[in-house]
């Protein structure tokens, strides 16, 4: 029997699938299909996508813009229901938003009047079963956000608002609200992509030291070629609009990684066949798409 086979839709009483475990949750979409507005004819995002994510992985996605590699990310939650095709995590059919998971964006929508401590806090106070027991428990939680803020460098700014941290810090107390409850799976949309260069290769090890304690399952959306092959176990490549896998690659390079790793042979060739797909594909749509004489 297969996983979709095995896989049902999640129940309003049903436990977390992350809460008291370490394990991810593993991912499949089965020939998936978004479209946006009319059903006939509104804008075909997505088509015939395939993608397995093993619990635990760390899958990068990168493509052309507009390719659908936010939407596919937005299925995975559950935010958009798929017009064709079975989307599972967990072993679960997703119908509707689903409970275990951290998603931290580009931008990262802190709320200016609270403190970085309550931001960091606050999926505690929305997501079940933490949020029933959040007064409780308020001490031991502190206590948790406190030491993330410690793991990615933010000792001592837990009082600080929003607006009196940088960008990088910003991102980096956002990394921390997206694991303060242990999620299962975790869904990173661009999440350095505002920032300077320095400042991002920095939190691209905060964030393999991260992942690297717990294992949760990630989805990385990136543009970033050296960032996907920093970071990721496996690198996607989607096609232009409609979006669908084209190239999936294994980065065979050891952890916890370097930044000189990224100068191995392994590494560049790796890069440079990424981005080959990429251009090639551009190329190919392009020239499809040039009018006749």
């Amino acid at each position: 029997m297969n996983e979709l086979a095995r896989a049902r839709p999640a129940e309003d009483d049903d436990p977390p699938a992350g809460s008291g475990s370490s394990a991810g949750a593993p991912v499949a979409l089965r020939n998936v299909a978004l479209r946006y507005g009319d059903p006939e004819t509104g804008t075909l995002a997505l088509k015939d996508t395939e993608l397995a994510i093993e619990a635990g992985e760390f899958v990068a996605i990168v493509g052309p813009s507009g390719c659908g590699k936010s939407t596919l990310m937005k299925l995975v939650s559950g935010l958009n229901p798929a017009t064709e095709g079975v989307v599972s995590v967990a072993g679960e059919i997703v119908t509707r938003p689903i409970k275990i998971v951290g998603m931290a964006f580009q931008n990262p929508t802190m709320l200016p009047w609270r403190r970085t401590i309550d931001n960091v806090l606050l999926p505690l106070k929305i997501v079940r079963p933490y949020r029933e027991n959040f007064r409780r428990d308020r001490e031991r939680n502190t206590a948790r956000a406190e030491a993330l803020l410690r793991r990615v460098g933010l000792h001592g700014f837990s009082r600080q608002f929003p607006w009196q941290l940088s960008g990088g810090m910003l991102q980096r107390a956002s990394l921390c609200r997206a694991l303060i409850h242990e999620p299962s799976l975790l869904l990173l949309d661009e999440p350095f992509g505002a920032l300077d260069a320095f400042t991002r290769e920095e939190l691209w090890g905060v964030l393999q030291s991260l992942w690297m304690d717990r294992r949760p399952t990630v989805l990385l959306v990136t543009h970033d070629l050296r960032e996907a092959v920093y970071l990721a176990d496996r690198v996607v490549v989607m096609s232009a609009r409609p979006g669908r896998i084209i190239f999936d690659r294994r980065v065979d390079l050891p952890r916890p990684r370097a930044l000189d790793d990224l100068f191995r042979d392994t590494a560049v060739q790796l890069i440079h066949d990424l981005r080959a797909r990429i251009e090639h594909f551009q190329l190919d749509e392009t020239v499809g798409e040039a009018p006749g004489p």
